[in-house]
């Protein structure tokens, strides 16, 4: 869902916006004049670390230990790799 609100809505109350985003809307903020200058949004895709976590030890509450399948470290390579920023540190001439 999409919910609009004012930067106004925005600074009186941001703890609400975010409650929206991870309800999973989506919030745009608008300027006085209803013209949107931003949005935040949940992101795409994936769980939290925290909720992986959770997940396992909730498996391993009710059915022992928790087992990888094989292709977890594949999986977790390419959410290393696709975050990855090359360092391009200052010259100091």
């Amino acid at each position: 869902m999409k919910v609009r609100i004012t930067e106004a809505e925005l600074a009186s109350d941001v703890r609400a916006a975010l409650a929206k985003v991870e309800q999973g809307d989506e919030v745009i903020i608008e300027r006085e004049d209803h013209r949107a200058i931003a949005v935040i949004k949940p992101p795409e895709g994936g769980r939290l670390i925290s909720e992986c976590i959770a997940l396992a030890e909730k498996y391993e509450r009710e059915h022992g230990a928790a087992t990888l399948d094989e292709d977890f470290a594949k999986d977790v390579q390419a959410g290393i790799d696709s975050h990855r920023v090359p360092w391009n540190p200052p010259s100091w001439d």
